[in-house]
């Protein structure tokens, strides 16, 4: 693998802009560990955030300069080599969760978007699809909702009447 990328002759679609963002968000990150504490000490809380920082900045500039030096590659575009429709459909149904999970609550549109995300990544029967779709939901729930006691959205499924009937039935 690292062969591959000190072989690589060619920039691909969308690398040089990419990298510049890596070095802007090290700058960032710089900037943010800088705040926590300054330079006051090498035993400061922000010490070894600004010292990975620094690290990140020395890399991404590194990175960003050999990948200016580059020539384009030839006969990549990038909506097909760096944004498949895949990743476009998957987004899409990332928007739609996020727009419906307040609405209809975090049961029944984590239920929607896992089972369609499935389905379409996956391939298999509504069966399986609705097997995984329902494991991951429960253990998902269990951990967040019952462990850590997270609330979530309840928006149309009455969740804290079923909870409540639940540990009616232990007591």
């Amino acid at each position: 693998m690292l062969s591959q990328l000190s072989a690589q002759k060619t920039r691909k679609p969308g690398e040089r802009l990419f990298c510049l963002l890596l070095v802007l968000g090290s700058v960032y990150l710089f900037w943010q560990a800088y705040s926590i504490a300054g330079f006051s000490e090498l035993s400061s809380a922000g010490a070894f955030p600004m010292a990975a920082s620094a690290v990140m900045i020395l890399a991404s500039s590194i990175i960003f300069v050999n990948t200016l030096k580059l020539p384009a590659a030839e006969g990549v575009r990038f909506i097909y080599h760096c944004f498949p429709p895949v990743v476009a459909i998957i987004m899409a149904l990332i928007l739609v969760y996020a727009v419906i999970l307040e609405n209809l609550g975090f049961i029944l549109s984590s239920f929607l978007f896992l089972f369609i995300a499935i389905q379409f990544l996956y391939r298999r029967s509504v069966l399986t699809t609705l097997s995984i779709t329902l494991l991951a939901l429960i253990v998902v729930y269990i951990i967040f909702r019952l462990v850590f006691q997270v609330v979530l959205p309840e928006g149309i499924v009455p969740e804290r009447d079923i909870i409540a009937s639940i540990k009616a039935l232990w007591r």
